[in-house]
């Protein structure tokens, strides 16, 4: 029964760094059939700094009528990153992705490095606990007031 994070997570996903154009960050998405790519300080230390998603892309540039072949990842970014360790438990996992209302988090490891990436399918197919999966998918999907 996998108990953490490193049980369960995607390993070495995809990044990009604040500077990539968001043509290769949308081709990384199709390329690797995701929805979210990490951004890191740099390629030598992978250090999370933030996240693009496919929404940041949608809403943050293409709905706000800017092009978005002109931007970089720093400019529709989610930021600061919300990690978690490759040793936090399922349930704290769950727990940071209702809290912060996100589908996916990134993984760092005992240096604070990208290692991997936890998404809602993961904790779904991987996790064992179909309550849980309700639970966050019913917290994180929840509209605002």
């Amino acid at each position: 029964m996998p108990k953490n994070a490193r049980d369960i997570m995607t390993k070495n996903p995809t990044f990009c760094t604040p500077d990539s154009d968001l043509k290769s960050v949308a081709g990384l998405m199709c390329q690797h059939d995701c929805g979210e790519i990490p951004v890191v300080d740099s390629e030598e230390s992978r250090k999370p700094i933030g996240v693009v998603t496919d929404r940041d892309i949608a809403c943050r540039t293409v709905g706000q009528g800017r092009d978005p072949f002109e931007l970089k990842a720093q400019d529709c970014m989610s930021s600061p990153a919300v990690t978690v360790s490759e040793d936090s438990s399922i349930d704290e996992i769950c727990q940071v992705m209702e809290d912060h209302r996100i589908r996916r988090v990134p993984v760092i490891d005992e240096t604070g490095r990208l290692c991997g990436i936890v998404a809602q399918a993961d904790i779904a197919v991987k996790s064992g606990s179909p309550h849980r999966v309700h639970e966050v998918v019913r917290h994180v999907s929840q509209a605002t007031a």
